[in-house]
């Protein structure tokens, strides 16, 4: 990532999300996702209040780079990811996801259309690990792999490679994740994440629970997965991971909340 920012590499998308490109290549990545005038609201409907979420943000993500979401908390940075990975529907905007037989609407494709692009093509490790509660963590990490179609023996020796690269212990690879601490949690959640090699990945907070050289290794494995292509979208609070793995800077700010009639 390149420390110069000049001004016409900077675009502004709305007055709740600006964009930051560092431009660290010379060729033009392909996009992946493109997002633009996205915005969520929930609504309390005991109190017959909405309460903004999120406000016209947009931005690219592309193939072989990071780019991160930052901004204070109730910024909406996770339920942009949310939006994405529809968890949560938004009220305006689009969020099109580019690839070869063409382009996806997430925002009003078919619930269908969705699961099959999250099954194959979309990867979103949270900071919380959900999964199956007396399964081995080689096998919830192998689940992506069975579900496209391999192998149980293939899938559970890419699942070992993953964890082995996030060096969780062997002797732990057929322990339910259940037991683990919350830095052992989490690395099984990003091995899970990358071990399909998805086309776009989203973090949130991928190191926030880990000691210095477990977060050492989690920056490694984004490292190689940019240079495998994959396209990646990422929470940060802590601005050395912002300058160590962003190409591009999306900041998001709070969206006001209008006052009561």
């Amino acid at each position: 990532m390149s420390e110069t920012c000049t001004e016409p590499s900077r675009t502004t998308s709305s007055p709740s999300a600006s964009l930051e490109t560092r431009h660290s290549k010379l060729e033009t990545p392909a996009p992946v996702l493109t997002v633009a005038g996205l915005a969520k609201t929930f609504t309390l409907h005991h109190q017959n209040k909405s309460i903004p979420s999120v406000a016209g943000a947009g931005f690219t993500v592309s193939a072989g780079r990071l780019t991160a979401l930052i901004g204070p908390s109730g910024a909406g940075k996770s339920s942009v990811l949310k939006c994405i990975y529809r968890t949560y529907l938004p009220q305006t905007g689009s969020m099109v996801l580019h690839g070869a037989d063409g382009d996806l609407d997430l925002a009003t494709c078919s619930e269908h259309a969705a699961l099959r692009v999250r099954a194959r093509e979309i990867a979103y490790v949270t900071q919380f690990l959900h999964c199956l509660p007396r399964q081995g963590t080689v096998d919830v990490v192998a689940a992506p792999l069975v579900a496209l179609g391999s192998t149980r023996d293939a899938a559970r020796a890419a699942a070992e490679e993953r964890l082995r690269e996030l060096d969780l212990p062997a002797r732990l690879w057929d322990v339910p994740p259940a037991t683990f601490s919350g830095g052992e949690r989490q690395r099984v959640n990003l091995a899970r994440g990358l071990v399909h090699r998805p086309r776009l990945l989203m973090l949130d907070e991928p190191t926030a629970s880990l000691d210095r050289r477990s977060a050492d290794l989690v920056v490694a494995a984004i490292h190689a997965a940019k240079t495998a292509g994959v396209a990646i979208l990422a929470i940060f609070h802590d601005p050395d991971l912002v300058a160590a793995l962003a190409d591009d800077v999306v900041q998001l700010t709070r969206p006001e909340v209008p006052c009561a009639a």
